[in-house]
C-alpha cells in the first residue's frame, strides 16, 4: 500500500458526514436538544476519555473487550466512553450529589465500541438521550418512553414500535426455578441475542422439569398487546415478577395518556445488552431496519455504586440510525440552505463585500466569490453550486 492510500484511510468503523449528512445531523441534534430542554431536561457534557474503572463500575467487565483502551502517563487505564449513561452517573453521584432531585439530564454525544462494523453500527457513533435521576416511580419511566416517542416523531419518522419489557419479570421466574448466576446469564444472553437454538441447547444441560423447560421457552415469544400481560400473569409465581407485571401495567396506562399506548407492544423477551438494569426496559424498532433506533430503561443500582443511591431511569436514541431509516423510508431530508451567489467584475470586490454583509445581515446564506468573475462564469458556478440566486456587482 502506498502511503498517500495510508493517509487518505479513515480507521475502521468510523465514518465521514459529507456537507449534506452533516447538515441532516445537525438539523436532527438541534431538533432533539430543543425538544429535551421543553420537557426540562438540562443539557450535560462529560470528557470523551474516563478511567476504565469507571466505565466498569456496577457493570463488570462484559464490555471491556468492545472498548478502546490506552494508558495514560501514569499507567493508569483510560477508555473512550462507550455510553452515556456510566458517566453522568459519576457526575450525578459526585459533582450534582447536593441538587436538588430530581435531575433531569440530557446529552448529544459520540460514544465508541468496538464491534464487527455493518449497516446501522460503527465504532464510533452518536447518540442523544436523557437521563431522570431521582424516582423510583412508574410515571418517571412513561415519562421518558413518551419523550423518546416524540423524538423520533419530532425527526420526521412516524412508524415505529416501542417494545416493552421488565428485567425483573424474568429475574423472578429464573428465581422460580432456582438456576445458579451462571447459567441465568447465559439464558438471558440467549434471550437477549433472539437465539432460540442456543436457549434450546443451554436449557437441555439443565436438570429442570419438562414444563418448566417449555416456560422459559416461552418468555422470548411473550410479545404483543395487553392480552400478553395476562399470560405472562398466568406463569409468574413469584411476588417479584408480579410486581414486575403490575409496573409495566401502570406504565401502559400512562402511557394511554401520553397517547403514545397505540405504539407500544409488550415484549418480556427483551432485556438489553448492559447488565446495570434492573426494571422496565424498552427498545424501539422502525420499518426496514433490523436493530433498534433507541434503548433504555431503569437502572436504579448504579448511582450506589459510585456512592450516591438513587433511582434512575433514561433511554438513548442512535443519531445514524435514524438518519438511515429516513432515508430508507424516503422521508424529506433537511437542505443545505444555499440563498444567494454573489460574484462581481474586476474592481468590484469592495462593492460587493458591502452588499454581502448587507444580505447576510437580513438573514440570507451568501456565498462570495473569491475573485473577479464574468457573469457568465458567475452563472455557471451558481447552478454548478446549486444557489438559488445569482447576484452579480457590475
Amino acid at each position: 500500500m502506498q502511503a498517500n492510500d495510508i493517509v487518505l484511510e479513515i480507521p475502521y468503523g468510523t465514518r465521514d458526514f459529507l456537507p449534506h449528512e452533516a447538515a441532516e445531523k445537525r438539523q436532527l441534534e438541534t431538533t432533539l436538544a430543543d425538544l429535551f430542554a421543553s420537557w426540562g431536561y438540562d443539557e450535560i457534557v462529560t470528557p470523551t476519555i474516563e478511567y476504565l474503572d469507571t466505565l466498569t463500575m456496577g457493570n463488570g467487565h462484559v464490555l471491556e473487550p468492545h472498548m478502546f483502551k490506552f494508558f495514560d502517563k501514569n499507567n493508569r487505564t483510560l477508555a473512550l466512553r462507550h455510553e452515556m449513561t456510566t458517566p453522568i452517573a459519576r457526575v450525578a453521584a459526585s459533582r450534582l450529589k447536593d441538587e436538588t432531585l430530581p435531575l433531569k439530564l440530557s446529552y448529544i454525544s459520540s460514544v465508541y465500541r468496538y464491534e464487527q462494523t455493518q449497516t446501522g453500527r460503527q465504532c464510533e457513533f452518536y447518540q442523544a438521550g436523557v437521563e431522570f435521576m431521582g424516582s423510583g416511580t412508574a410515571a418517571a419511566d412513561a415519562e421518558v418512553i413518551a419523550l423518546a416517542a416524540e423524538g423520533l416523531r419530532r425527526t420526521g419518522l412516524q412508524n415505529f414500535q416501542i417494545c416493552l419489557g421488565q428485567v425483573d419479570f424474568i429475574n423472578g421466574i429464573m428465581q422460580q426455578f432456582q438456576l445458579d448466576d451462571a447459567m441465568q446469564t447465559k439464558i438471558k444472553a440467549a434471550m437477549e441475542q433472539r437465539n432460540l437454538v442456543g436457549l434450546e441447547a443451554l436449557l437441555e444441560q439443565t436438570t429442570l422439569a419438562k414444563s418448566a423447560r417449555e416456560l422459559l421457552r416461552r418468555l422470548p415469544l411473550l410479545h404483543g398487546g395487553e392480552a400478553v400481560l395476562a399470560q405472562a400473569y398466568d406463569i409468574a409465581v413469584t411476588e417479584q415478577s408480579r410486581r414486575a407485571l403490575d409496573n409495566l401495567a401502570a406504565i401502559y396506562h400512562l402511557l394511554e395518556e401520553y397517547g403514545v399506548a397505540g405504539q407500544v407492544q409488550f415484549d418480556l423477551g427483551v432485556i438489553r445488552d448492559f447488565n446495570y438494569y434492573t426494571g422496565m426496559v424498552f427498545e424501539v424498532y422502525t420499518p426496514g431496519l433490523g436493530f433498534p433506533l433507541c434503548g433504555g430503561g431503569r437502572y436504579d443500582h448504579m448511582l450506589s455504586d459510585f456512592g450516591s443511591a438513587c433511582p434512575a431511569t433514561g433511554f438513548a436514541l442512535g443519531i445514524e440510525r435514524i438518519m438511515l431509516s429516513l432515508e430508507r423510508q424516503g422521508l424529506r431530508m433537511p437542505q443545505i440552505r444555499k440563498d444567494i451567489y454573489l460574484a462581481y467584475a474586476p474592481g468590484k470586490l469592495a462593492a460587493a463585500l458591502h452588499k454581502a454583509q448587507e444580505y447576510r445581515q437580513q438573514g440570507q446564506v451568501v456565498e462570495l466569490a473569491p475573485a473577479a468573475q464574468s457573469e457568465r462564469e458567475a452563472a455557471d458556478y451558481q447552478t454548478g453550486k446549486a444557489y438559488q440566486k445569482l447576484v452579480y456587482i457590475s
